[in-house]
């Protein structure tokens, strides 16, 4: 009989059913299941109940040993608490023992032969209760304050305990009823100890010991929170609080966890990494050599021929080594959560057998719904801590990346930095290191999808049969379509990641020279340029979006149609099948479950292809090429010693003693900048030794300056000496800087020292280097830019023989011919070799080049001043002493066809015209935001804005897709979920037709309404999928040129205030948010709407009685709701606000890594950028903690109204018909996810709509103005009137009444000390800088009624930094096309270009790198002079234009000024007076004021301000 009834009941597939008998006879059966009042028998109580906990303590015992032996959190005191569980441990322990005794004492007296369970039961259970309290001193010697693996332990006991404590009670009150007395009184009192001794140990461990000694003060309360809090996320509610109340602000953020912070997670990744590197090392070069996509020279081809194509490291086999441990737990987490997935089904299947069957005893209904409840909750909290799991190794694997990428970009070689663009590069940092992220929550889908599938199939095949491969086959269909899709996917995202690129490094060098752009109007090329990229992006964007619809179509329809072929073949394969409620509906909730599988996968292989494009990008950047550690050996010898042989430099052989002062002379581009690169190690050695002995300090030929105060720059880093820095400050004339300063040293200085202007920039960098105290100084060209009296200051005082650093060794740049009497040696450069070496003296005596070019230089000096032209032979033959105002030059790669080249000065040479220093602090005038900060502060960090995201903010984003294609959408929406609802309540009727004669009448016409039903909704479907994804796009197009044009129309001010940072993320990371995240998550936030609101409906429909519920709970959920997104937002805007600083500083170190690495300070700085990543994680982990929260919470009102829905129809079982009770229970499991998702959904469109508004935000801040005045200037006369102007409107004035008139055609100088106001005088001509007073007329306009572009596109400047940006040399002359090549060549041949551009090899369409760094300094410097040579405008301003470039070539461009811009108003800021003594009229300036203003003979005659200059500079 037993075999039977097991085989019926498998045959009948209750599991239920099968699991209890298991562990029953047959003849028990009655006892436990059929009855009113159900027990368990005694013999199961004293086996399986007391066993089970002892068995889950003795497996979970060695791995849990195990564990605690590897992570020690410290040693925990001996506590009232820890005492109190181990006298409980202990008391359970000798229970148990007497119970034993009292068996053997039992055997000995009474003769009573008792059960050997009596035995063996509490022999087990005394050993475990031992084991435990072991477990519990352990537990506190290693420093845990609280373990789930004991409160697991206890529950379970106490859950067995409980069942039998109940059947006891029973067994009592029947004996007192029949009045035996067969009780075992000694049994009985143990047990009600040993129940009672449970519950206080179960208590106990619930609550939470005192911190380990020696643990790290850590303020984050997870570490030190209780099992039950952890699990539950109750830790996190004290944030939440305070985040209910007021906005969040960064103080209220915890510091990380140790484990989850930089400085553990990104060296475990180098390490794998460097390993996967060593392995396949032969190939390394290959790799580097091969880059992708960039143009491979023939120099590279010849060396890249030989080795045959070796394997690459693998990336992800170090990513996997170094996150994969951890993540493993979540697999563990998953499989659980997927078997619990079917248990609703399963009880849902019993429920409706229940309602079916009236004589089932009422207590069954109950224990359904009871279980239910707890498999939901159970399922509910492991779902959570598997998110947990996936979120944290996403957030570390986030780290790690950045960290890699960061590490990388310091000991990257030059030819390598070539190939990505720092776009690229904080792309990498920003985008890419975000598609893990996003990839490793859903990762396990690869395997829990096919999982879920198989089980579910299995399921149905129980409940249907055969019919499901119906299904089945519907299944493998939809593979192939999602696979084509997915490949089509990955082609169109690597199309917009390139896109995505370009955008991304124009926008960040329009940045980098947006003052070049604004001072020649070329704003609107450029806004075309950047649109042109955008627009290809939003090309492939929507055709992507068309591919998302025919996706999401796919997934919705997938589990209709299975759901309806399987129907349909069940029916019409045999009149007999019936298709009733149980079948119906459970098979409904099975194809539900199979949505989200089906859903999900395409979803996962898309993501898979994302991150395997970000995966590649990373291997390859991460495979580049380094600098040679061994090019520059660091030797004790007194010398260095220097055999070079590279494409750059050759045979070279040079000895140079120790403390001597070297000068390296030469013309631009004859290899000097590059010879102190190669010291430096900055470039690749192909044979040849180089020893330096001690250490380095550099200066390079473009200062590169650091977003920090005045004092951290010259600091830098070191220890902080007052009276050295005293003395260095003021040998290099900065102490009169520091008085005009506003914060004096503490003043903060801009990006790239944009409030610094060219002179004072150099001054600190060189300040920088002499505060180091360095041995060897390497000086490249430090007084290029700076007038001929502080010049003469800084060579006394710090270079020359007397200056500070009189006893290191130093090698000198420089063009500055009065310097070279004071040298030791001076080298003589000419196309990359040394051509002559010697003494000043000895050079001079051997009538070589260098005493040709003296004499030369001397001799074509044309000038007016006889006084001039005797003083400068004099200088050349006596040899005076007199510093030479001097020019600097760049050689760093001018031959552009060669690899191996040395290290390119800062990419984005930032044009910053010397500015007085008055310019340190700029602010918004109009901003709403202005405070009154101290006196130093320039840039604005990103503001975090607080409260409620506006609904403004919303409005703008519909009003940018457009109000009709948002209300078709809705519609669209509308009608698919209505028809969603309505085939279900279809199908419900159709269960409860009547049965006649086996068979069920109407079945076809059913079939045939359900399936229509379900096409309708496909179409809709595909119908809103489309019409989101193109009104996404289009305000993604909308809101991306809103901003450009904002942007580029704010005043220069705007753009010294905010961090390029800042700028650069609101253009790459929110619009991309806005081009993919926003309509995806709309879509979902609509979808989950409906869904709730339908299954509410449908719930309310079945059960009435729910009614009394739902408002309740939903008025709980809302104020769960609403009590995280406030916190959950403002921690989104904390994340979003505290990125931009990692991608400032990383945007920082690129430009200075030759810096960074010539003082060895990389580690300060990978400290700098790992503190600054672990800030970002700070707010980034509370906001996925509190998603958990959330999470949690919100699935427990989901699972009560399952359970309330469940209970409501067990009440009302006579009444309800199966088929309305399967609708309704079969709606309410879907519930608890639509719910958990709605929340997640509105919170993300919440928190992601701020892209939006931090988009938006720009646009309110002050605009330049615009109007239009056209053939204007005719003659070029300017007439000043009473001028002045402020850099802000708290500051006093900078310039202040200046009145002159300048004829048309005059040529004027413009002259005085650093900080006078020479640049702000060109900078208010240009309007760059608004008049404070006074007016300035052009040929009679006043020119603050003009429009800004045409102001500045009529009058032409060539500016001090020579800016270039990435593309053709043409569009770099002519951006707009509106000149033809000739007169481009003809622009060229004045520019002295020409036979240097006839031999590139694609001429005018050359490429020029990103800043143009693949031509020297000087050469930019003639180009800039080619595109005022282009514009021919009436009105010239130079300023210094000719500071990059050696006399000789400084004479050319001269004379090419004077012959065409002959007629032309020429206003000329000059260093070097020589230049300007042929001038009409020289304007002196001095404290922004003007001191003189004649000809330069009359102001020499005067002997004033302008005599003495001119004799500083050696011209009387």
């Amino acid at each position: 009989d037993n075999i039977l009834l097991t085989t019926k009941l498998i045959s009948n597939s209750n599991i239920f059913y099968v699991f209890i008998h298991v562990f029953f006879v047959s003849q028990d059966w009655n006892r436990t299941w059929h009855t009113a009042n159900p027990d368990l028998t005694q013999c199961f109580q004293n086996t399986v109940l007391v066993w089970l906990p002892c068995f889950y303590l003795w497996l979970c015992a060695p791995i849990y040993l195990l564990y605690l032996r590897r992570h020690d959190n410290g040693y925990i005191c001996m506590s009232h608490l820890n005492k109190a569980k181990t006298a409980v441990g202990f008391l359970l322990w000798i229970i148990c023992w007497a119970d034993v005794f009292y068996s053997f004492w039992e055997r000995s007296h009474d003769n009573v032969i008792s059960a050997p369970v009596h035995l063996v039961s509490p022999t087990l259970l005394g050993l475990t209760m031992l084991l435990s309290t072991l477990l519990i001193q352990y537990e506190r010697m290693k420093g845990v304050q609280s373990s789930g693996v004991m409160l697991i332990f206890w529950l379970l006991a106490l859950l067995c305990a409980t069942v039998t404590f109940r059947s006891k009670v029973l067994q009592a009150l029947e004996q007192v009823s029949l009045q035996h007395n067969t009780l075992c009184v000694w049994r009985y009192t143990t047990f009600f100890i040993y129940y009672t001794l449970l519950l206080v140990a179960f208590f106990l461990s619930c609550l939470l010991d005192q911190p380990p000694l020696f643990s790290n003060s850590n303020p984050c309360p997870e570490p030190g929170a209780s099992f039950l809090s952890r699990i539950t996320f109750w830790w996190i509610t004290r944030m939440m609080v305070t985040g209910y109340k007021r906005p969040l602000v960064e103080n209220d953020l915890w510091s990380l966890n140790s484990e989850d912070r930089s400085h553990r997670v990104v060296p475990r990744l180098v390490n794998w990494w460097n390993k996967e590197c060593q392995k396949v090392k032969r190939s390394v070069f290959c790799t580097a050599a091969s880059k992708d996509g960039s143009n491979v020279e023939e120099s590279e081809i010849l060396i890249i021929k030989a080795p045959k194509k070796t394997k690459e490291p693998s990336l992800l086999w170090a990513l996997c080594l170094t996150f994969g441990p951890y993540f493993l737990i979540s697999c563990l987490y998953k499989i659980i959560q997927d078997i619990l997935m079917f248990v609703g089904p399963e009880i849902l299947r019993l429920l409706i057998h229940f309602v079916n069957n009236s004589n089932t005893p009422s207590w069954q209904g109950f224990f359904y719904t009871a279980l239910l409840f707890i498999c939901t909750c159970v399922q509910s909290l492991i779902l959570q801590q598997y998110f947990h799991v996936c979120f944290v190794s996403g957030m570390r694997l986030r780290t790690a990346v950045i960290g890699a990428v960061y590490r990388k970009a310091l000991v990257i070689s030059n030819a390598a930095r070539r190939t990505s663009t720092v776009g690229e590069i904080v792309n990498l940092m920003s985008v890419d290191a975000q598609r893990f992220m996003d990839l490793i929550t859903y990762i396990n889908m690869v395997w829990s999808a096919p999982l879920q599938v198989v089980l579910a199939l299995y399921f149905l095949w129980q409940n249907l049969g055969p019919s499901v491969l119906a299904g089945v086959a519907v299944m493998i269909l939809m593979v192939p379509v999602n696979a084509v899709i997915a490949m089509k996917t990955k082609t169109y995202q690597v199309a917009q990641m390139k896109s995505k690129d370009n955008r991304i490094k124009l926008m960040n060098e329009m940045l980098n020279g947006i003052k070049v752009l604004k001072l020649y109007a070329w704003e609107l090329a450029f806004k075309d340029k950047v649109s042109e990229i955008r627009e290809k992006e939003l090309q492939v964007l929507k055709k992507a979006a068309y591919l998302g619809a025919i996706s999401t179509f796919t997934w919705v329809c997938a589990p209709f149609l299975v759901a309806l072929s399987t129907f349909s073949v069940y029916v019409m394969v045999d009149d007999r099948n019936v298709l009733d409620a149980q079948k119906a509906f459970v098979s409904l909730a099975l194809f539900n479950i199979l949505r989200f599988p089906l859903n999900m996968l395409p979803m996962v292989i898309s993501s898979i292809v994302q991150a395997s494009v970000s995966l590649k990008r990373l291997r390859v950047f991460l495979s580049h090429e380094e600098l040679q550690e061994d090019s520059v050996e660091r030797k004790g010898a007194n010398w260095f010693h220097q055999v070079f042989v590279l494409f750059v430099l050759c045979r070279l052989n040079v000895l140079i003693p120790e403390g001597a002062l070297v000068a390296v002379v030469g013309h631009v581009g004859s290899g000097k900048s590059s010879l102190l690169s190669a010291l430096l190690g900055e470039m690749d050695k192909l044979e040849g030794s180089v020893a330096v002995k001690g250490s380095v300090a550099y200066v390079p030929q473009q200062a590169w300056i650091q977003n920090s105060t005045l004092k951290d720059n010259i600091v830098f880093g070191q220890e902080r000496k007052e009276a050295w820095y005293q003395r260095v400050v003021e040998a290099c004339a900065l102490q009169p800087d520091l008085e005009i300063l506003p914060a004096g040293d503490n003043t903060e200085i801009g990006e790239k020292g944009v409030n610094l202007s060219g002179g004072q920039k150099q001054r600190v960098s060189l300040a920088r280097a002499v505060y180091c105290d360095r041995l060897v100084y390497l000086l490249d060209d430090p007084l290029s830019a700076v007038d001929a009296h502080v010049g003469k200051h800084i060579f006394d005082q710090v270079i020359g023989p007397q200056g500070l650093l009189k006893d290191k060794t130093r090698v000198l740049v420089t063009h500055g011919l009065s310097y070279l009497p004071q040298t030791d040696l001076i080298l003589v450069m000419v196309e990359g070799e040394i051509t002559e070496v010697g003494s000043y003296k000895q050079l001079l005596e051997t009538e070589g080049a260098f005493a040709e070019f003296l004499r030369t230089y001397a001799a074509v000096e044309p000038t007016d001043n006889n006084g001039e032209e005797s003083s400068l032979c004099t200088h050349v033959t006596s040899v005076s002493s007199y510093p030479k105002a001097c020019t600097s030059f760049s050689c760093s790669s001018f031959q552009l066809t060669l690899k191996l080249s040395s290290f390119i000065r800062s990419s984005q040479s930032v044009s910053s015209a010397s500015k007085p220093s008055q310019t340190t602090n700029k602010e918004e005038k109009l901003s709403k935001k202005t405070t009154n900060t101290e006196a130093g502060k320039l840039t604005e960090a990103d503001k975090a804005s607080t409260g409620r995201v506006k609904l403004s903010v919303f409005r703008a984003y519909l009003k940018a897709i457009g109000v009709p294609l948002s209300c078709i959408s809705l519609l669209l929406f509308f009608t698919h979920h209505l028809l969603s609802l309505f085939s279900n309540y279809w199908l419900s009727l159709w269960t409860d037709d009547p049965v006649i004669n086996g068979t069920q009448p109407n079945r076809r016409m059913r079939l045939g309404v359900y399936g229509a039903l379900g096409l309708s909704q496909g179409v809709a479907v595909f119908g809103y999928s489309l019409a989101m994804s193109i009104g996404g796009i289009l305000a993604s197009r909308y809101l991306h040129q809103s901003m450009l044009y904002d942007v580029l129309r704010s005043p220069m001010s705007f753009f010294e205030r905010t961090p390029s940072g800042n700028l650069v993320n609101r253009f790459g990371k929110e619009i991309d948010t806005i081009d993919s995240v926003i309509p995806s998550i709309l879509k979902m936030f609509t979808g989950s709407l409906f869904n709730v609101l339908g299954a509410c409906l449908v719930i309310l429909i079945a059960t009435p009685w729910v009614a009394i519920i739902i408002p309740f709970l939903g008025l709980l959920y809302f104020f769960v709701q609403r009590f995280y997104v406030a916190s959950s937002r403002q921690l989104k805007r904390l994340e979003s606000v505290s990125r931009s600083p990692i991608y400032t500083h990383f945007n920082e170190t690129l430009l200075g890594a030759s810096v960074i690495r010539a003082f060895g300070e990389q580690e300060r700085f990978i400290h700098e950028s790992d503190r600054r990543v672990d800030h970002n994680q700070k707010a980034y982990y509370p906001s996925i903690v509190a998603n958990r929260w959330l999470a949690i919470r919100l699935e427990f009102v989901g699972n009560c109204i399952v359970s309330f829905a469940a209970l409501f129809a067990v009440i009302a079982r006579d009444s309800l018909s199966p088929g309305i009770m399967g609708l309704s229970i079969s709606y309410a499991l879907q519930l608890t996810a639509s719910l958990t998702w709605l929340v997640r959904m509105s919170s993300d469109v919440e928190t992601n709509i701020v892209a939006v508004e931090r988009v938006k935000e720009y646009s309110d801040t002050e605009k330049e103005p615009s109007g239009l005045n056209t053939g204007w200037p005719t003659v070029g006369c300017i007439d000043i009137q009473d001028f002045g102007l402020r850099y802000r409107h708290d500051m006093d004035l900078a310039i202040h009444n200046i009145t002159i008139h300048i004829n048309g055609g005059e040529k004027v100088g413009i002259v005085g000390r650093t900080g006078a106001g020479k640049s702000s005088l060109t900078l208010g001509l240009f309007r760059i800088i608004e008049a404070a007073e006074g007016h300035i007329f052009i040929d009679g306009v006043d020119i603050a009624k003009m429009g800004l572009h045409e102001l500045r596109s009529r009058i032409t400047i060539i500016p001090q930094d020579p800016v270039l940006f990435s593309g053709s040399l043409r569009m770099n002359l002519d951006p707009f096309d509106s000149y033809s090549d000739d007169e481009v060549w003809t622009a060229l041949e004045f520019s002295h270009l020409k036979d240097f551009v006839s031999g590139l090899p694609d001429k005018l369409n050359h490429e020029c790198s990103e800043g143009g760094e693949n031509l020297s300094v000087g050469q930019r410097q003639l180009l800039c002079l080619a595109r005022a040579l282009l514009r021919k405008s009436k009105v010239l301003v130079l300023d210094e234009a000719t500071a990059a470039v050696d006399m000789e070539t400084d004479n050319l461009i001269q004379s090419t000024i004077r012959s065409q811009f002959e007629d032309s108003t020429v206003l000329t800021i000059a260093h070097r007076l020589n230049t300007i003594m042929d001038y009409t009229r020289v304007l002196v300036l001095d404290k922004g004021e003007m001191a003189e203003f004649d000809s330069p003979s009359n102001l020499i005659a005067q002997r004033g301000a302008f005599y003495n200059m001119a004799k500083d500079s050696g011209l009387v």
